[in-house]
């Protein structure tokens, strides 16, 4: 038997179940779970990498100096833990090392979704979404294709326009907020931000009197629930002098950023 040989055979043979504290895999500063790099203090205090600067680089134990020497035990011992994902239960069959445990989270796309109707409570993964509004709010939205100009209507005080793009099976919002000083235009994805949805812009052109106003985002935000908050950032604001009546007329293209 080689060396390689042996060295796997003693992995095996040294496979054990033990129960361990899961708060002793979290940092003891911001009590999130640790992610390598991981350091400590001469004493063996620890700190992720988060939080080092934050402490600008002193132990908050002991006053040393952290943030230089890396604890490579506990990096080895995260990278020894695999846990199931959080989203077992709604069918992710992925067991990822506890380091990588907050990385996978942000992409596993077995997340559920709220429909963005405000009278109706249903949730469901994303890629269930269409399926359940074209059954239940068959006139509520417009069926459309990535990377075509499309021509879209909304009443601003209906607040959303749903639209399908049945062949990705992907459902977007454009969604719009009345304020003193105009309305605020923004289009998000129903899905969770896992690379299997896709990336995704947008541009939007309004045109009132011979005035033309373009917007083009470089991201359409993939979002669980629809926010009932105005946007801080990602949106078109189209002033209160050129608003005509309670509806806006405007081109529309979502754009798939990964053919």
């Amino acid at each position: 038997m080689d060396c390689s040989s042996q060295k796997r055979q003693r992995t095996k043979d040294k496979t054990l179940s033990a129960t361990l504290d899961p708060d002793f895999l979290d940092c003891p500063i911001c009590f999130e779970p640790f992610t390598t790099p991981i350091f400590q203090c001469d004493n063996g205090h620890l700190a992720c990498a988060s939080c080092c600067p934050k402490l600008s680089y002193k132990c908050p134990s002991c006053r040393f100096h952290i943030g230089h020497s890396r604890c490579r035990a506990m990096e080895t011992v995260l990278e020894s833990i695999f846990v199931p994902c959080p989203n077992a239960k709604l069918g992710c069959t992925k067991n990822v090392s506890y380091g990588k445990l907050s990385t996978h989270k942000k992409e596993c796309g077995f997340y559920l979704c709220i429909c963005p109707l405000e009278d109706c409570n249903y949730t469901g993964l994303y890629h269930n979404m269409c399926s359940h509004f074209i059954a239940n709010h068959g006139n509520k939205y417009m069926l459309f294709h990535c990377d075509i100009i499309s021509n879209v209507q909304i009443n601003i005080s209906d607040k959303i326009l749903v639209r399908i793009d049945y062949e990705k099976n992907l459902l977007f919002v454009v969604q719009c907020f009345r304020e003193p000083c105009g309305v605020y235009v923004t289009v998000s994805c129903i899905a969770p931000p896992s690379g299997e949805v896709g990336e995704f812009s947008y541009h939007l052109t309004y045109t009132v009197d011979g005035n033309t106003m373009s917007y083009e985002s470089s991201e359409v935000k993939r979002i669980l629930k629809l926010s009932s908050q105005r946007p801080e950032e990602n949106f078109m604001l189209i002033p209160q002098s050129l608003l005509r009546g309670d509806s806006l007329t405007m081109k529309l293209c979502i754009k798939n950023l990964k053919q």
